[in-house]
């Protein structure tokens, strides 16, 4: 048995030591040394090489770096414009093409559109001219004489020209309905001869057509602008007039003064005491008539009676501070004879400078310096609208009037005659933007009250027939 596994084991281990002398030869055999990778050990001096290894890049400077950059950026800017240039032609071709399908499609139904519209229009000013005939013709010619200051003829007038324009806004209705049943005959016509010519006809013959069609159809409708902007002008002016009939800037009361006359004025009594240096005094007027000497505002005691003036004078305005010698005056401010509109009248005053200025429709017309420099307002005068005291009466609360002699205290010839409206007074001289504010008509320059006088607020007292009106 020992003799058999002797010779097994005898040649296993042959064949082990036959694999050890392999691995053995194959160690020996390999070569590590790289001519392109020098080991260097201790003690040794590295020999120079003879070439660069391969594969290396030279070494570049900052300023190579800084112009492949540019080149690089440069090669795509013009790469990013040309794409945009191409993107640019396509997008521009494609929305030519719909244009052009939008108008070949659509452009009959637009004009239809635009003239129905346009006959609306005509119908809805027809209409709001017909209730305003409506409204205004049940007034007879006293009344409105009466509540607007304006003779008879201005009514008459205002009511043939209310029947022109009604019957010129009946023309106008008339020709756009002509138009639109044209227009709608000739796009039936095109919309046959497109069905019996097919396609064709539109990129052909249809384009002629189809501008014939729309150079008619400018034609009419430049007349029938031309017709409506002069509608448009005489209802302006109707509307001009019909503005004279009501209050200016958002003001539900005015004081009428019905005449001149020595009885005729207007007491107030301010909110705080007039001790001032500076203020600015405005007011809505509307005369009837101006004589040499009109008075707005006054307001003066014993001493002087002549503190602030504020007066016209034919188409003049003036304004005073302590007396007549301290005047302002703006020429061509009224029309000859007085005015038939509202007009806005301003007068500001500053103590520093003395500086005292005059406004006229919310524009200032005139400015004077040195003006009472360092004046100051005496309190416990008296304050009149539509006339002056001249300081012979001091008020009395026993006699009928107020005034003892009250005849010699006002003087007729300087009544105010007219309306007046939206008086209030400051103790600061406003900017020339809050007095252009005030001075727009249709604006609310009524809600802006003054923290001396208050229209609507401070007590007014008419006297002798003026009365509030609404």
């Amino acid at each position: 048995m020992f003799q058999w596994r002797l010779p097994k084991a005898v040649c296993v281990l042959s064949a082990c030591v036959c694999l050890v002398l392999a691995y053995g030869e194959d160690d020996i055999e390999v070569n590590y040394a790289d001519t392109y990778y020098n080991e260097i050990t201790d003690g040794d001096t590295p020999e120079p090489t003879l070439s660069p290894a391969p594969c290396g890049s030279p070494d570049l400077t900052k300023w190579d770096k800084i112009f492949s950059m540019l080149e690089n950026s440069q090669m795509r800017e013009n790469m990013l414009l040309q794409y945009a240039d191409d993107i640019i032609k396509v997008e521009m071709g494609s929305l030519r093409g719909e244009m052009l399908r939008f108008v070949a499609q659509y452009g009959g139904s637009c004009g239809v559109a635009v003239e129905t519209a346009g006959r609306r229009m005509a119908l809805q000013l027809e209409g709001r001219l017909r209730e305003t005939l409506e409204r205004i013709r049940p007034r007879d010619h006293t009344s409105a004489a009466a509540a607007s200051g304006s003779p008879v003829g201005n009514s008459i007038h205002l009511e043939a020209m209310l029947q022109q324009l009604l019957s010129a806004a009946r023309t106008q209705a008339s020709r756009l309905a002509k138009l639109e049943s044209s227009c709608f005959s000739s796009q039936g016509v095109g919309m046959r001869m497109n069905s019996k010519t097919g396609s064709q006809l539109t990129e052909g013959g249809g384009a002629g057509n189809r501008e014939q069609e729309v150079t008619s159809r400018e034609v009419a409708l430049d007349g029938v602008l031309a017709a409506l902007q002069q509608a448009r002008v005489g209802l302006e002016e109707v509307l001009r007039s019909s503005r004279q009939r009501y209050l200016p800037a958002g003001c539900e009361m005015a004081l009428l003064f019905p005449m001149r006359s020595r009885r005729i004025y207007t007491s107030v009594t301010p909110d705080v005491p007039l001790s001032l240096s500076s203020f600015t005094v405005c007011m809505w007027v509307k005369p009837t008539a101006v004589s040499n000497r009109t008075v707005l505002f006054s307001y003066g005691n014993r001493r002087n009676p002549y503190e602030i003036q504020l007066l016209l004078s034919q188409t003049s305005a003036l304004f005073t501070i302590g007396g007549e010698a301290h005047l302002v005056e703006a020429r061509g401010v009224l029309n000859p004879g007085g005015t038939s509109e509202w007009i806005h009248m301003c007068g500001a005053w500053s103590s520093d400078q003395g500086l005292a200025s005059l406004w006229a429709g919310g524009r200032k017309v005139a400015s004077t310096p040195g003006v009472a420099e360092g004046h100051v307002l005496p309190d416990g005068g008296s304050l009149q609208l539509g006339q002056e005291r001249n300081g012979c009466c001091p008020q009395s609360p026993s006699s009928e009037s107020g005034v003892p002699g009250f005849e010699g205290g006002f003087d007729p010839k300087q009544a105010f005659a007219g309306k007046m409206t939206g008086v209030n007074m400051w103790d600061r001289v406003l900017s020339e933007e809050e007095i252009s504010q005030l001075a727009l008509r249709e604006g609310q320059g009524c809600e802006q009250r003054g923290n001396m006088v208050a229209w609507g607020v401070t007590e007014m007292v008419p006297h002798g027939g003026a009365q509030f009106i609404n």
